[in-house]
């Protein structure tokens, strides 16, 4: 009985990579079970290993235990098929050769570095780079490993414009920082006390603070790539389409809100998260209140011919900040020939590169590497 209970749980528990989860904690539980699946497939087997000890649910709880072991290696085999084009993909949208690297030979998804791999932790400095009255601002700063001034990546926190801060998923500023880029992770004014654009100007005072210790942080001030996770996607994209600064050469965004508008007429499951309250506090109001503040936060509404290279990173089962947001923006850039790559993963949902060996993560940084190469060449 036990066996089938656990087999059963199991079971459940696969169901969230091929489906979206309904409610907050299951959001959570989703992203392990699509980024760790091979944890729980293992256990799954150890679990169907046991069944010659029971008798009378061998049969049922057996049949759940291969169902879920199949189910959660789902994620480990749609990566492989995403990883497989991958290279081939990326060439096609930014060039021949674009998606070649110094580590060229790298796999954009290797399994088996999900069982062992651990990145080495790389130190960071804390800067005040703006004060307003009595409050201030400050970012983490995480210095190339590569001598000489380097090009910088500013990485926007997500957090519902509301939460968060500049530690979120310090692995990768880690990892740009040894591969040559001088990594800014910045704290921004948040809602409901602040308001957009109020996270924009505080991304263009962080341009201004590294370009005046340009010499003392070896910042390479005319080339410069934003960074944005989910509510930092937003800013991130409004920042880079908006601010009409040709220094910024390239924007990477992560599952984030482009369609300000769209994503309020269709709001999330609030079992998850009540998103038109969330929008609201940060917007000033309901979008019948003060539709213009909408538009004009929405950075598909600033794509032109003249907006920078993008990179798009989304998960299909995203229940938070529906898939189509990258659609329509993808649609956007297109439309206005913006040379731009659109990773989607299939069995992702939001916040998945949180774990940061699994698919997802994998194939992420895969892109970013070398779509980073491309911004700032």
């Amino acid at each position: 009985m036990i066996r089938f209970i656990l087999l059963l749980l199991l079971f459940l528990f696969s169901l969230l990579t091929v489906f979206k989860a309904f409610e907050f904690h299951l959001w959570l539980i989703a992203i392990l079970a699509g980024e760790l699946s091979w944890v729980f497939a293992l256990i799954a087997g150890i679990v169907l290993a046991t069944g010659y000890r029971f008798g009378k649910y061998q049969m049922p709880g057996t049949v759940l235990g291969i169902l879920a072991v199949i189910l959660f290696l789902t994620p480990v085999f749609r990566g492989l098929m995403v990883a497989n084009k991958l290279s081939t993909k990326f060439g096609a949208a930014f060039g021949p050769g674009t998606a070649n690297v110094d580590n060229a030979a790298e796999m954009p998804y290797n399994p088996f570095k999900s069982l062992y791999y651990r990145r080495k932790e790389v130190p960071f400095s804390s800067l005040t780079y703006v004060n307003y009255g009595k409050e201030s601002l400050n970012l983490d700063f995480y210095a190339s490993q590569i001598a000489g001034k380097r090009p910088c990546v500013i990485v926007v926190h997500g957090g519902s414009w509301k939460g968060g801060n500049s530690r979120q998923i310090p692995e990768l500023n880690g990892l740009l920082a040894e591969k040559g880029y001088q990594v800014a992770a910045i704290n921004y004014r948040k809602a409901p006390a602040y308001r957009s654009p109020a996270p924009v100007e505080d991304v263009r005072a962080a341009m201004g603070y590294l370009r005046r210790h340009a010499d003392s942080l070896q910042i390479d001030t005319g080339r410069f790539v934003l960074i944005g996770r989910s509510a930092g996607s937003q800013i991130a994209l409004l920042a880079a389409y908006s601010l009409a600064d040709p220094s910024i050469k390239g924007v990477v965004d992560f599952y984030g809100p482009a369609d300000m508008v769209w994503g309020y007429s269709i709001p999330s499951n609030p079992l998850i998260m009540d998103s038109r309250k969330v929008m609201s506090d940060y917007l000033g109001g309901p979008y019948e209140k003060v539709p213009g503040n909408y538009a004009a936060s929405s950075p598909l509404e600033f794509v032109s011919r003249r907006s920078p290279p993008t990179l798009i990173i989304h998960g299909e089962n995203d229940v938070l900040v529906a898939y189509e947001h990258s659609r329509r923006l993808n649609e956007k850039l297109q439309e206005n020939g913006v040379k731009h790559f659109w990773l989607q993963l299939p069995w992702a949902t939001h916040g998945f590169d949180y774990i940061q060996n699994g698919p997802g993560g994998q194939l992420s940084n895969y892109v970013i590497e070398r779509f980073l190469r491309y911004a700032t060449k």
